[in-house]
């Protein structure tokens, strides 16, 4: 589904690009949150300077500062100060910090991820953990790599024996009926796991180290890198697109190895994952 588009533009070009770039900016979303918990400034999300804001904040300014430098002219789109609303053409998508929560909490599972999309579908991305270190990585048709390592993804056949990931919606009534649709499906898996970080749930699917994940309502920074992370180490994907006819709903992403994603598909469906 990709290399279409990767012949359009050098994509091994943008993801280095970044690789750069994400790379800066978890080494300062980790700073911002060091300082402050030495100023003892971590405990809320109530203000303009609270440390989750004032990172998200500082981490995207920095991205798109990097940007104009490295990729003048291009459009970018962001979490925080959002961007330009037409898929067309060459686009940069940013996720300062996912997993604020984690990032609030301390809980070192929160990443920076940056993508490069044409005409809306992923060229290029990069994943990086503020924390480990890792780097996550992708170019359309050239494979996705933790660290220099290629990712494949697992050989799962049998969704009873599958790891599955998920995540829930912050509304409290949405949350509710998540929870009501993993009870029908926890019968039918191996386990769930919930993390919090949407892009690295679709890297853990391209490591194996989930077999699978679904999640209802994110928003385009949230996947733009981490889906195309998993596609390039063999996962399906199902991408949220509006106008689906397939039960699942317009805001519904669902990736997984090849041996299990139509079985986890007609689980969801079952449980009614396409009403939440």
């Amino acid at each position: 589904m990709y290399v279409g588009l990767a012949a359009e533009v050098d994509a091994k070009a943008l993801c280095q690009v970044a690789v750069r770039i994400a790379r800066e900016a978890a080494e300062l979303a980790r700073t911002v949150r060091d300082e402050a918990v030495t100023d003892g400034a971590v405990d809320t999300k109530s203000t303009e300077t609270d440390v989750v804001t004032a990172g998200d904040r500082a981490v995207e300014r920095l991205v798109r500062e990097r940007l104009a430098e490295l990729r003048p002219g291009e459009s970018v789109l962001g979490e925080e100060e959002g961007g330009e609303g037409a898929l067309d053409g060459l686009r940069w998508v940013v996720d300062p910090i996912d997993g604020t929560v984690n990032y609030l909490y301390g809980f070192p599972w929160y990443s920076v991820s940056l993508a490069a999309q044409l005409d809306g579908v992923s060229v290029a991305g990069a994943v990086v953990e503020p924390v480990s270190g890792r780097v996550w990585s992708a170019a359309a048709g050239q494979g996705a790599f933790l660290d220099g390592r290629r990712l494949r993804v697992s050989s799962a056949d049998r969704l009873d024996l599958s790891l599955i990931g998920t995540g829930f919606a912050y509304a409290v009534e949405r949350r509710t009926a998540q929870a009501e649709v993993l009870g029908r499906l926890l019968g039918q898996v191996r386990d769930i796991r919930r993390a919090g970080v949407a892009s690295l749930d679709l890297c853990a699917v391209g490591a194996g180290w989930l077999d699978g994940m679904f999640e209802v309502g994110l928003n385009r920074w949230d996947w733009a890198a981490g889906a195309l992370v998993a596609a390039e180490a063999g996962a399906q994907l199902r991408l949220p697109e509006k106008g689906t006819t397939d039960g699942l709903g317009d805001g519904m992403i669902v990736c997984a190895a090849p041996g299990i994603a139509g079985e986890l598909t007609e689980a969801l469906l079952r449980a009614d994952a396409g009403r939440v």
